[in-house]
């Protein structure tokens, strides 16, 4: 077997860098079950999957809520006899007025 002879290859000093990452990310997974709380790599990738779940929801909370205004604007309407099509109609046509 032949040993190779070590070349003087400059030394990183990441100063507190790595360990401030890692504990931002796990303080973010605190509360994370079993290992995803506890374990740099799992909390990592638990962290990431949350934030991006985090991303889309608040995606999808304006649009819930748009279903919802619509629904409550149409029972309104028709306790007042009148439809939610022919209400938006009038509303838009007055503002452009």
């Amino acid at each position: 077997m032949k040993f190779f002879k070590r070349r003087n290859v400059p030394r990183v000093k990441r100063s507190t860098n790595r360990r401030d990452s890692r504990k931002k990310t796990l303080a973010l997974a605190k509360g994370y079950f079993l290992t995803k709380s506890k374990l740099y790599r799992s909390a990592q990738e638990a962290v990431e999957k949350a934030l991006r779940y985090g991303y889309v929801g608040r995606k999808r909370k304006k649009r819930d809520f748009r279903r919802l205004f619509i629904v409550r604007i149409n029972a309104g309407c028709r306790l007042n006899g009148i439809s939610y099509s022919k209400f938006i109609n009038g509303m838009s046509s007055r503002r452009s007025v």
